[in-house]
C-alpha cells in the first residue's frame, strides 16, 4: 500500500470512529488497525524524506544536503 492509500484507509477508519456506531470491541480493533496504519505512513515518509536527502559534489567531497538545503 503507497502513502496515499495508507492515508485514505486511515481517513476512512477516523470516520467509522468518529461516528460513534461501533460497538467497543469493534472500535478498538478499528483503533488498531488504524494505529498500524499510521506507522505504515510514518515509515513511508521517512523513507521519502531520505529519497528527497540530495548528494551534491562540493569542493571535491560529497556533502549530503537535505531537500531543505540545509548541510548533514
Amino acid at each position: 500500500m503507497n502513502f496515499e492509500e495508507t492515508m485514505k484507509k486511515l481517513e476512512t477508519i477516523t470516520g467509522e470512529l468518529e461516528k460513534g456506531d461501533l460497538n467497543l470491541e469493534d472500535s478498538v480493533k478499528k483503533f488498531e488497525e488504524g494505529m498500524e496504519l499510521s506507522k505504515q505512513a510514518s515509515k513511508i515518509l521517512e523513507e521519502a524524506e531520505k529519497k528527497i536527502n540530495i548528494l551534491i559534489q562540493k569542493e571535491d567531497k560529497i556533502v549530503e544536503e537535505s531537500f531543505t538545503g540545509e548541510e548533514g
